[in-house]
């Protein structure tokens, strides 16, 4: 089946509401007028149960399916994110954010309309039995919104029994799907070291302890982890990404800061990393004379795919865009998302929806393609249809 007729009739109203989104984005959890917006469009549609302020600013509405079987039957998650980045925006687009260095360059704001899309159709339909559970999170890219909203509870109180989101993916072509039954997202942590040693004279380094040589050490011998200590079968990433330290050409400074992150699938993998850059901190404190102060913060886990429920959202897709339009096994990544708390708790699955030759995801020249809005809402529709189906048919 291809785009739901009546989600395609959708597609104008869609674009007013996501370019409404990008010219106003907020960052993290502090999402309320985003959040606001949606709220709005979603008691425009006739939905009443709508519950507020879950992780500060996160939202779930619950639409409920015909007759008995509506009221008591399980409950389907689906989930949107709606926080922007903090980046100034280079489109030139007359939509752009009007809020100066903010800008949904993830394209959430394009997330958050598929999810309205969607909520509009099965709200007119009730082309289903059960309950669907429309989660509108915030603070994705940095906060963990998602793992907050598990912590609160979201999970046990709606009742929700299985869970699906989706992605945009610049590069692959427009309305196209891919995913994979397993490892899609990998976990990250992020790793801060503060190398303090003792300022001095450039002149006079026998004077001072320099803590940039320690760093560039430091940095070169975290690099091996992946090389000599890891399983080369296995995925495992790291990146040193800072190094900021100094203020002039004759000054030998006294601290210097490397930070980096990890990225991993196997959680031995995680264990390994945190380890030998905590034995790499010690021998280079005793080999340079330095004090380092090391963190190791785990931040997202890995987004592990129920292999059942993505062979499930797999053959929804292809009724939705065609056979040939779905990669059912493209492998995993190593981005990392926070829909892998959701994961953690119950079986579901994550997919991306292409979006054309466009700049990539945190690009300032990013913007989401509104063409692929109505694809993704009817996705999602098709989900809970199929999922949670009843005798009746609506198109």
């Amino acid at each position: 089946m291809p785009v739901i007729n009546r989600i395609a009739g959708y597609s104008d109203e869609m674009t007013a509401w996501r370019r409404h989104l990008h010219q106003h984005p907020e960052l993290g959890f502090e999402c309320h007028k985003t959040a606001a917006f949606v709220v709005e469009r979603l008691k425009e549609f006739g939905i009443t149960e709508i519950h507020e302020g879950i992780a500060t600013s996160g939202v779930v509405a619950i639409i409920e399916g015909q007759g008995e079987a509506g009221k008591n039957g399980p409950t389907l998650g689906l989930r949107a994110d709606m926080d922007a980045l903090p980046i100034l925006e280079e489109t030139g687009a007359e939509h752009s954010s009007t809020v100066d260095g903010k800008m949904h360059a993830c394209g959430h704001d394009g997330h958050t309309v598929m999810l309205l899309g969607a909520a509009k159709y099965l709200a007119e339909t009730r082309n289903f039995s059960g309950r669907v559970a429309l989660i509108f999170q915030p603070a994705e890219e940095e906060g963990g919104g998602g793992g907050v909203m598990v912590e609160e509870g979201m999970m046990e109180r709606f009742g929700i029994t299985e869970v699906y989101a989706l992605h945009n993916a610049p590069g692959i072509p427009a309305g196209h799907f891919y995913t994979d039954p397993g490892p899609i997202m990998a976990a990250v942590d992020e790793v801060r070291f503060t190398i303090t040693g003792v300022g001095g004279h450039a002149a006079y380094p026998h004077e001072a302890v320099d803590p940039i040589a320690a760093a560039v050490s430091l940095t070169q011998a975290c690099q091996t982890i992946v090389s000599r200590n890891h399983k080369p079968t296995r995925d495992l990433v790291v990146s040193i990404t800072q190094i900021h330290a100094g203020t002039a050409s004759n000054i030998i400074p006294a601290t210097c800061f490397v930070g980096g992150t990890v990225r991993s699938f196997d959680p031995s993998d995680r264990d390994m990393a945190e380890q030998r850059m905590t034995e790499i901190v010690k021998g280079h404190e005793i080999a340079f004379n330095v004090q380092i102060d090391f963190e190791y913060e785990r931040a997202y886990p890995a987004t592990i795919n129920t292999p059942e429920k993505t062979d499930f959202a797999v053959e929804v897709a292809q009724e939705v865009v065609g056979v040939e339009a779905v990669n059912a096994r493209s492998g995993p990544e190593m981005g990392a998302e926070d829909f892998s708390y959701m994961l953690e708790k119950r079986p579901g699955a994550y997919l991306f929806i292409g979006q054309g030759d466009t700049p990539f995801c945190h690009h300032p020249g990013f913007d989401f393609n509104d063409e692929i809005a109505p694809v993704g809402a009817s996705f999602f529709a098709k989900l809970v249809e199929t999922a949670q189906p009843t005798s009746a048919k609506s198109d």
